[in-house]
């Protein structure tokens, strides 16, 4: 379940453009996680091509209702996004709160994640930054 969480990242209506160069982008999470069981920190690293179609589209954002999830709120602004959603699944739930901000040819953010399920509370907080690259290839 918290992996479904943390993939909650690309569906949003907006009004304005965000802040975000079109082109190749290289995004790296740093993931920790404190509670009943220890885990190891874990850094992730993405390729993604962002173009202007996209930024443009009403589709564009950086959250995925995965199933089972429902988003509670959201706040999407040309300078960046913030939003909580809950997930709910075999017993347990993920209350999660994100943000992102839109910097040009930067995007810094944090997920939070708050984990209750039936082996204990687990809490996981990401933090992502975003840098272009590079034109698309």
């Amino acid at each position: 379940m918290a992996v479904a969480a943390l993939a909650a990242f690309p569906m949003v209506a907006q009004a304005e453009t965000p802040n975000v160069t079109p082109g190749e982008w290289e995004f790296v999470s740093v993931t920790s996680v404190s509670g009943d069981m220890q885990i190891p920190d874990q850094t992730e690293t993405e390729r993604q091509c962002i173009t202007q179609e996209e930024l443009e589209g009403a589709d564009f954002g950086f959250i995925e209702e995965e199933e089972g999830c429902e988003l509670l709120n959201q706040d999407m602004s040309a300078d960046g996004l913030s939003y909580s959603m809950v997930c709910r699944a075999e017993g347990g739930e993920a209350t999660i709160d994100g943000e992102m901000r839109f910097m040009g040819e930067q995007i810094e953010g944090t997920v939070d994640i708050l984990t209750q399920s039936p082996m204990g509370e687990l809490t996981m907080n990401t933090v992502i930054e975003g840098e272009r690259i590079g034109d698309c290839e």
